[in-house]
């Protein structure tokens, strides 16, 4: 089976049965609470918009990596959530509509603040401003993978309760299985990127990764938010939309450099496995209290 047939088909029919799991188990109460009560959506948008730019603009020029990577990084940090960190917020118990609702809001406002803090790397790193465009058709694409399937679980959910409750379990195991299959993908794809730019910048990535799940998880607790919302930013601004990142910047029409997608690359491989520990830990945490 080849890395094309994985990432290309298999992973986005995955996500979308997983994201139908999850709307299995979300009713509009759970997203009316996040609206009447906006203060963890608030949050969670600036930790994402301006504490984690600012968090791997000091990663990247702390590590001294090369411009075109320290570039790669910062547009991977202006990248939205997705899929994968719902249903990881899912697995850890967070609060699934929170993570639904930031990135759904993430997608749409990173039309404008992708493209800004793209061309202020540029300029910070490389000395050079570059004309981004507006990446409608990939906010489209995450529209479509999360909120579709997530609706029709939801409308299941309404009218066949009692099937939604009997299909919790065996859903939540399927959805394990497909993540364990979009992990192996995710080796497969980048194990070339892996082994040859792992020593460059694979210390940087970890960092970041690490850091942004904290910035997450420990600024909503700092203001007194709930542990399950704390988890679900967490999870939020910790799994980047590492396809996204890589599109821009290896697209001939974009940024047109490999080089910038290699950070990326690499994250998305670390994330899988340090998200699962932060999801471990936080209900380690949870069971402890």
């Amino acid at each position: 089976m080849s890395s094309t047939f994985l990432t290309g088909v298999l992973m986005p029919i995955a996500l979308g049965i997983i994201m139908l799991g999850l709307g299995l188990s979300l009713s509009l109460a759970d997203f009316k609470r996040v609206l009447v009560i906006p203060k963890p959506v608030f949050v969670g948008l600036f930790c994402q918009m301006i504490l984690l730019p600012v968090v791997c603009l000091s990663i990247a020029s702390g590590f001294g990596l090369s411009p075109e990577l320290a570039v790669g990084l910062m547009l991977l940090s202006a990248s939205p959530g997705g899929a994968m960190a719902n249903l990881y917020s899912h697995l850890a118990k967070g609060d699934v509509a929170l993570n639904i609702t930031l990135t759904a809001v993430n997608s749409l406002l990173s039309l404008f603040t992708l493209p800004l803090i793209i061309n202020y790397s540029l300029v910070h790193f490389m000395g050079e401003g570059r004309v981004i465009p507006l990446q409608f058709d990939k906010v489209v694409q995450v529209f479509a993978i999360v909120l579709v399937p997530v609706t029709i679980g939801m409308f299941v959910r309404a009218r066949r309760p009692a099937l939604a409750a009997r299909l919790d379990k065996p859903v939540k195991a399927l959805s394990a299985s497909f993540l364990l299959l979009i992990i192996a993908a995710a080796v497969i794809k980048e194990r070339a990127i892996l082994a040859t730019h792992v020593g460059e910048v694979g210390l940087a990535a970890l960092t970041f990764n690490l850091l942004s799940m904290a910035t997450g998880y420990f600024i909503p607790r700092l203001v007194r938010l709930p542990r399950r919302q704390a988890i679900a930013i967490g999870m939020e601004i910790g799994i980047h939309n590492g396809t996204l990142a890589i599109a821009i910047a290896s697209a001939p029409t974009l940024l047109n450099n490999t080089t910038m997608a290699i950070p990326a690359a690499i994250y998305s491989l670390i994330m899988f496995f340090t998200a699962a520990g932060f999801g471990y830990l936080a209900n380690r945490g949870d069971a402890g209290e």
